[in-house]
């Protein structure tokens, strides 16, 4: 029994420690948002938060979460800062940024924590952290995304 918090909530389910925590949330806890795409770590579309920090659920076995571990997907989001969207939700939208709108989870996910890790560090997002995110987006809106993302910033 695996046992650890998501979205807020704690949950517990029953699977092998090498299950991969992406399966967990997808198959087993019915979450969505966080997509496959290589199961490598490369593309990061299954970008989500452990304790506020962007990690990628593809690679990591649910042995490795310990029950205290507290994982946020693009479903729990808004709930960080009590609204209907996160800032970051609202300027993906505000910039037009979605065409087929698969990595977008993944790339929304690693921009918060891409902006709060510059806050940690004692600046505003620069070009150099933009440069950072290296979530793969097919369509090409690679543009918008930084504008988004600077947009969103200045948000939160």
């Amino acid at each position: 029994m695996q046992t650890f918090k998501v979205n807020g909530a704690q949950v517990s389910v029953d699977c092998p420690d090498d299950v991969r925590v992406l399966w967990v949330l997808r198959d087993l806890l019915g979450i969505t948002g966080p997509k496959y795409g290589c199961g490598l770590e490369v593309c990061k579309a299954c970008t989500c938060h452990i304790n506020g920090k962007a990690f990628n659920p593809c690679a990591v076995p649910v042995g490795d979460i310990k029950p205290t571990d507290d994982i946020t997907t693009i479903e729990g989001l808004p709930a960080t800062v009590g609204q209907d969207l996160h800032p970051m939700q609202q300027a993906w939208l505000d910039y037009d940024v979605a065409q087929c709108g698969y990595c977008q989870p993944g790339q929304i996910m690693a921009a918060v924590a891409k902006v709060r890790q510059a806050r940690a560090a004692g600046h505003e997002i620069t070009d150099a952290d933009l440069d950072e995110i290296r979530n793969v987006c097919r369509c090409g809106t690679y543009f918008r995304i930084r504008e988004a993302i600077k947009a969103g910033a200045a948000a939160m």
